[in-house]
């Protein structure tokens, strides 16, 4: 599939971008860009992978310009760079609008004046029904891809995008602040026990945006189908894995945080196509022609609900701990 290709991965040295470089690293691609803006993580991977298919440029999507340059010569791109942290965002929303927003236009048009085959963005279940920041940017993001792709011709360059919810053990995530402050002795801080989030790994991730990669028409989303639990069950989960009781402390929501995410949306389910692991989203390709909206009616929205961590698969405690069980991270934590 990737067979004597190059691929950039702009957010590279994140934990999707380490993920991928796992496993692509041990085929036979070509070569696999990495574009960031960080010089120490780009600096730590090339020590650690040393690798001769490994290429880093020092860039921001912000920037047509340099990542334009960046993409010379690229087959495919996993647009990953993106602002993440919804506290962050919402005390700056400008920051957020810059590298989601402008920051994914300048990477989609990069590409298309590149002429590279594939662009995958990878967005978040906080873009389905934003009432955040982060999220609304993503959500703003998805609706670039869409748009775009309304524009490229037949043979051209594909637009799609991924949604999925928390990646477990990831950076900035709950599961590793969890780990440490039982380590530490610290009190757990949850902010509402009741508050749930979808489970899934950074396998899971990179899974996603393969099949996107083979699956995927223009402007398509894709979502994978995952569990979730609620924060207290998770805290719970890892306090019995590690042998140790912690205080908690219930702390209240933080800002832009919601109750429960949703991966797909009931508009999105009416024409979401079931792909068994996945769900497809097919872009919405009506033009202005405003007719079509009175003459061509969609199903009544009352018949259909949205996909969310409060109605999808619940674990309990076992359960959770015998997901925790299949991360690489955890169970170094657990060996330390």
């Amino acid at each position: 599939m990737f067979k004597n290709k190059t691929l950039l991965i702009t957010g590279g040295t994140g934990s999707f971008g380490n993920t991928v470089l796992k496993r692509f690293l041990k085929t036979d691609v070509k070569q696999i860009i990495v574009f960031s803006r960080d010089e120490k993580k780009q600096e730590d991977m090339r020590i650690k992978l040393s690798s001769d298919k490994l290429k880093f440029i020092i860039g921001d999507t912000r920037d047509y310009q340099s990542i334009s340059q960046a993409m010379v010569g690229v087959d495919y791109v996993f647009h990953a760079a993106a602002l993440k942290q919804v506290p962050s965002c919402e005390f700056y929303p400008m920051e957020a609008v810059k590298t989601n927003v402008i920051g994914t236009e300048n990477t989609i048009n990069a590409a298309i004046s590149n002429k590279v085959k594939r662009v995958i963005l990878l967005s978040t279940d906080k873009a389905v029904y934003p009432i955040n920041a982060m999220g609304i940017s993503k959500a703003m993001a998805e609706k670039v891809v869409v748009a775009k792709s309304r524009t490229i011709p037949e043979g051209a360059t594909i637009l799609c995008s991924t949604r999925y919810g928390n990646v477990m053990a990831s950076r900035g995530s709950v599961i590793p602040l969890f780990f440490e402050k039982i380590k530490s002795g610290s009190p757990l801080t949850i902010t509402d026990p009741q508050m749930t989030r979808f489970l899934m790994s950074l396998e899971d991730s990179v899974d996603l945006v393969i099949h996107a990669f083979e699956n995927g028409k223009q402007g398509d989303i894709f979502v994978q189908k995952a569990p979730a639990s609620t924060i207290e069950d998770l805290a719970t989960a890892i306090m019995e894995l590690c042998g140790k009781i912690a205080e908690t402390q219930v702390i209240g929501t933080r800002h832009g945080e919601k109750l429960y995410e949703s991966l797909v949306s009931r508009e999105e389910m009416v024409k979401a196509q079931d792909m068994g692991r996945y769900y497809r989203i097919p872009a919405d390709n009506r033009d202005l022609n405003y007719d079509k909206y009175i003459l061509e009616g969609e199903v009544d929205l009352n018949e259909i609900e949205d996909y969310t961590s409060h109605s999808t698969q619940r674990l309990d405690v076992e359960q959770i701990k015998e997901l925790l069980l299949t991360l690489n991270y955890v169970k170094n934590e657990l060996n330390k």
